[in-house]
This record gives structure tokens, C-alpha cells and sequence, in this order.
């Protein structure tokens, strides 16, 4: 694995009880059935952040690093609680899916006869979540203002209160034998919200290509020794699931002394920050990207609109891209390094609000249906905007600017700082993880706006 993918290495001191704690972990995954190649090793030392899997020797593409046996995940179905959950289901049922779960960690996690009680040891706290969602509201706006992190995070408080106050809390009620609502707070659930986000994995479902909406995803389940392992874009190990056992496996040539890699999934770095409490430096993350609203398009061609009329036609056609479903009140464009990632919804959206008169009464007269010109594209890589039309590109020109707009600072301080490197360190974890956020989606935009001049 490229060294330069890495993000820098977190100072942590090894102490005793961590020594200690890891040994009674490794004991426990023995215990459990878990296999650990003897090529690699588990430490808190020599890692980019918390724990992480280091190779002691080299190893080739394929091999089997390590392996779970479904015996010793953690779920609503391996919880000692799996039969009250499974009786009372319809009572647990939710929008997120993981109400079971989250109740049987509540349950685990205060249980001193709990199984998994080594497992979780490693985590005393949950003082290593950094996820913005424990930072204040006030902190979040000013270091991540225009991000999307803000606006994900207050959803994420607002669902998790509903939750807990609606279906969880009348839960632990209904069975005071085995909860306390003393005990299991709101808090605790929200540390536990935050620790499923960042170590939790889904089972890959068989209709995945399917993309249906409306059928529920299958629930989260924690993967002691899988969820160890740190992430980068240019990882070097993949997680493979089996009906007996879940396996970690190289995907390229490792040499002694690397740290194991897997992913999270192709996240750019406010995805990961917001989910999991870290980022990639720039330019590590190869699947950087920034959302921008929909309706910043239509705001940023009302504003060049000079007449009435002008206004009442763009209103007009935005009702139209709205009624084709083709954009949505609440809908975003997604860009990323190498282009526009909706590039249909765009394109679509840019060649209707340019239309003339006549050329949108045709296209309603048709139902939006046209025939394909020859040459016509609805590409929007990096490559293929600057041959947009003239009026198309002034429109996007137009987007992106308001779309910075949104920040509370420029690209010009910001690229100061990360040059300056004594500076930079002097920065608190917080303050350079949304700074990489941050200049990551500006460099993008920057490079949007000189591409559409």
C-alpha cells in the first residue's frame, strides 16, 4: 500500500492497561474461535490512529489475515437478550433499523457476565469518538459552516432523541428486570449510535444491484477484530462474508512493518468525519466529493434573470424538472474530483433552465422526451465541461460561486495554513480534520470555476 495514503500517524502512549487489555481481548478471541495469521499482529503503537493490524512479515495478495466465526458477532441475534428481542420485534421496529441492536449493547455493555465484555474493554467510555455529533453546535457551525457535516449531524440528534424517547425508553419500561433508564441514558445511546456508525458492518445483500428503495437493509452487527483495522481510500485488505465466518483478506502485496488497511467505502473525507470522527489529508482521498443544493442552480439562474418574465419562465421550468422528478425540493448534485458524479440530473437540469422559449414548449409538448442530437452527451467530467455551451457553463460558473458562498472562510487561508506545517500541528484534532474538509470540497469547486470560465 502507497505510504502516502496514510493519514499521519496519532502520538498515542502504550501503556500498561492497554497492554493488558489488548492481551485479554486476544485471549477472548481465541476463546471465540477468531484466527489471527501469524504474518500480522494487532497494536496501538505504529498505527495512523487508535488501534490497528500491522503485518510482521510480508505478505502476498489473497491471504487470509484473520477470521470471524458468526458465533462471535454481536447482534440482536447473539445477544443474551436475542429471545426477549425476537418476541417484542414489532414493538422495535424503526426507520434506522438498529433500535435491536443498539439495545443489545446497552444490555452487553452493562452486563459484568456479558460475553463481549473483553471485546468492549478496548473502548472504556467511548472516549475515542470524535465524531462532530459530541461537539458543540457552536463549534460545528464555525469549523465545518457550508460542509453538509452541520446539517447531517442535527438530523442525526434529532432522529436519535425521537428514538430513544419513543420506542426505546417505553422498551426499557416495559422490562425493568433487565434496564434502568438510569443506567441506559439517552447519553449512553448516543455514544452507542456514534460507535455503531463507526464500527459496525452490514451483511452484503444478494439483491444489492436491485436498488430498491423500499426494501429495509439488513441491521448492523459489530465485528470484534474487523472493526480494528483503520481506513484509507487506498486500502490493502478487503472484509469477505461466508455462511460459516466473516474473513479479512490481503487484496495486494503487504510488506513487514505496513499497517492493514481496510475500507469504509468510497467516503469523502465530511462523510467520514461525520460517520467515523476522522479524515484523509488531502489529496490521500481518491473518493473526495461535495454535495451541492439543487435548488442553488435555480438560485444562482434567478439572480442572472433580468426581466419578470425571465423569472416566471425559470419558475416554470423548475415546476417541470420537478414534476419529471429529475430534481427535488431537498435533492443535491454530487461532485467529485474528476467530475460531476449525477451527471443525468445536471445535464438535464443546466439544458432545460438554458432552453428558449420555444425549445421548452416543446420539450413539455413531449414530455420531456427528445431525440438524441448527434454528439449530444449528458457526460460532465472534468474533461467534457469546458465543451459545454457557453450559457450552460455560465450557469454552473454562476452555481459554484454561490455555492462558496456557503463557507465561513477562503481557499487562499486556508492553503496558508497547510503550509505552514508548525502551524498546521498547533491545530486541534477538531480544527485540522475540518480544515481537510473543508479545503478538499474548495479545491474542487476552484478547479469547477476554471473549468466553466
Amino acid at each position: 500500500m502507497a505510504s502516502a495514503a496514510k493519514r499521519p500517524k496519532v502520538e498515542a502512549a502504550v501503556g500498561q492497561g492497554t497492554e493488558e487489555v489488548l492481551s485479554q481481548f486476544l485471549t477472548w478471541c481465541r476463546q471465540s474461535g477468531l484466527e489471527l495469521s501469524p504474518k500480522v499482529h494487532l497494536s496501538k503503537g505504529g498505527t495512523v490512529e487508535g488501534y490497528g493490524l500491522v503485518a510482521n512479515n510480508d505478505i502476498e495478495e489473497g491471504e487470509l489475515l484473520f477470521s470471524v466465526p458468526r458465533a462471535a458477532l454481536l447482534s440482536q441475534h447473539t445477544s443474551a437478550i436475542q429471545d426477549l428481542l425476537k418476541r417484542e420485534e414489532a414493538a422495535l421496529e424503526c426507520r434506522s433499523g438498529w433500535v435491536p441492536l443498539l439495545l443489545s449493547m446497552m444490555f452487553e455493555i452493562t452486563s459484568s457476565k456479558s460475553h463481549w465484555k473483553p471485546y468492549f474493554s478496548l473502548w472504556p467510555g467511548f472516549s475515542t469518538l470524535h465524531h462532530p455529533m459530541f461537539w458543540s453546535e457552536e463549534e460545528r457551525n464555525m469549523l465545518l459552516l457550508g460542509t453538509g457535516v452541520p446539517l447531517a449531524v442535527e438530523k442525526d440528534l434529532m432522529n436519535i432523541e425521537e428514538e430513544y424517547n419513543s420506542i426505546v425508553l417505553p422498551f426499557m419500561k416495559c422490562h425493568p428486570d433487565i434496564f434502568d433508564p438510569h443506567e441506559h441514558t439517552l447519553e449512553l445511546y448516543k455514544k452507542l449510535v456514534a460507535f455503531v456508525m463507526a464500527y459496525s458492518f452490514q451483511e452484503p445483500s444478494e439483491d444489492d444491484d436491485d436498488d430498491d428503495e423500499d426494501e429495509t437493509p439488513d441491521p448492523p452487527m459489530m465485528v470484534p477484530l474487523a472493526d480494528m483495522l483503520n481506513h484509507v481510500a487506498n486500502h490493502n485488505a478487503n472484509l469477505e462474508f461466508t455462511p460459516d465466518c466473516l474473513k479479512m483478506v490481503s487484496i495486494k502485496k503487504i510488506s513487514g512493518g505496513e499497517e492493514i488497511f481496510n475500507t469504509y467505502g468510497q467516503l469523502a473525507n465530511w462523510q467520514l468525519l461525520h460517520m467515523y470522527g476522522f479524515t484523509e489529508p488531502y489529496p490521500s482521498n481518491t473518493h473526495e466529493a461535495l454535495d451541492i443544493r439543487m435548488l442553488t442552480v435555480y438560485e444562482a439562474a434567478l439572480q442572472a434573470a433580468k426581466t419578470e418574465e425571465e423569472r416566471r419562465l425559470l419558475a416554470e421550468k423548475w415546476e417541470f424538472l420537478t414534476e419529471l422528478e429529475i430534481v427535488q425540493e431537498e435533492g443535491d448534485f454530487v461532485i467529485g474530483q474528476d467530475g460531476v458524479l449525477t451527471e443525468e440530473e445536471l445535464y438535464s437540469t443546466l439544458k432545460v433552465l438554458s432552453m428558449s422559449v420555444e425549445e421548452f414548449e416543446e420539450y413539455k409538448a413531449n414530455d420531456g422526451w427528445e431525440e438524441e442530437e448527434e454528439g449530444d452527451t449528458s457526460a460532465l467530467t472534468n474533461s467534457a465541461i469546458p465543451s459545454l455551451k457557453s450559457d450552460w457553463k455560465q450557469l454552473l460558473h454562476n452555481t459554484v460561486r454561490m455555492r462558496l458562498k456557503s463557507y465561513s472562510s477562503g481557499l487562499k487561508e486556508e492553503e496558508a495554513i497547510l503550509a505552514d506545517v508548525e502551524k498546521y500541528h498547533q491545530l486541534s484534532k477538531r480544527e485540522r480534520d475540518s480544515l481537510q474538509v473543508r479545503y478538499a470540497q474548495k479545491m474542487i469547486l476552484h478547479r469547477l470555476l476554471q473549468l466553466t470560465e
